[in-house]
């Protein structure tokens, strides 16, 4: 690894720091070069390029908005036998403790930066000499992405769309079923999909969504804190609708209290929040099914038949 970073990277010197980590997807190490330390994320996968690209594309849309920070990305390089590595920069990150609430005034205003860039656009517009054509803000005003991104190593379907009901339900559970269904067939999770398709336009009745970019995978797991203030990682990003990131973060714990008041003074609820909220979550349960077996079958179903009552 020592000569591939000092190749890749122009460094003249490349040695272990002693800083290692990784999840159960890519593991991760840190190297003292003569440009700084940095951390290299290891996979062996042979779309590990694919899912790398797509996560630095991610951290470098984060980082534009200047609202949250992350770890800067540097490189992907490709592994001579398999497989690839990302390169960023390296942050000393402790466990998410005391920035919690500050993290969710962050997070709120990533989420609210687009809408941001969109009042900001409309004013400009009506300035004389100063048209929407020459402005340099970039509103997006559709949902997906650029490029590929995963959530986990299962590349996700990021085409852009008009509508985000439309968004969701076709490239988010339609195609997780899809993956469903060529491994396992499973009768009952599609008859439940089946039934459930018909009840979706209730959830969104009257409800005006404007894409938000979205870190896309905000379990506990990937936020941390720096004597700076919260930092956030191993993102999946694509614009949709802000909710959506809230619904793996109630999953599996590590947010408080703190950090939720701090995230709804900014962004609240609105009218059938906790049942999408559920509807989103029905995402997560089904790619974590599609990635580690039926150990989520019965939360998935448990979900279908919750959102059908």
């Amino acid at each position: 690894m020592e000569a591939l970073l000092k190749k890749e990277m122009n460094c003249s010197q490349v040695k272990l720091s002693g800083h290692s980590g990784g999840g159960c997807i890519s593991q991760g190490q840190s190297y003292d070069t003569d440009k700084g330390r940095v951390y290299v994320k290891i996979n062996h996968k042979s779309e590990a390029r694919k899912m790398f690209e797509g996560e630095m594309a991610s951290l470098e849309a984060i980082d534009q908005t200047e609202t949250i920070r992350v770890p800067k990305p540097m490189k992907v390089i490709e592994q001579p036998a398999s497989g690839a590595v990302l390169v960023m920069e390296h942050l000393d990150m402790k466990s998410l403790n005391r920035c919690s609430a500050k993290l969710g005034e962050q997070l709120a205003d990533l989420h609210l930066h687009n809408q941001r860039l969109q009042e900001k656009m409309n004013k400009e517009s009506g300035i004389v000499g100063k048209g929407p054509g020459q402005s340099d803000v970039q509103y997006i005003d559709k949902f997906g992405f650029h490029t590929v991104t995963c959530c986990g190593y299962l590349p996700l379907v990021n085409d852009w769309q008009d509508d985000w009901v439309i968004f969701y339900t076709r490239q988010r559970i339609q195609h997780q079923m899809n993956l469903l269904e060529k491994s396992s067939g499973d009768r009952e999770a599609m008859e439940l999909w089946a039934q459930l398709q018909l009840k979706i336009p209730q959830l969104f009745a009257g409800l005006e969504i404007v894409p938000s970019l979205l870190h896309g995978d905000l379990w506990g797991g990937n936020v941390a804190e720096l004597d700076t203030g919260p930092v956030i990682f191993d993102p999946a990003c694509f614009y949709g609708h802000s909710d959506f990131e809230l619904a793996i973060a109630g999953m599996f714990g590590g947010f408080g209290s703190s950090f939720y008041s701090a995230y709804h003074a900014k962004l609240p609820k609105v009218s059938g929040f906790d049942k999408r909220l559920k509807f989103y979550q029905l995402f997560h349960y089904l790619n974590h099914w599609n990635h580690f077996g039926s150990g989520y079958r019965g939360s998935s179903l448990s979900i279908m038949r919750g959102l059908l009552k």
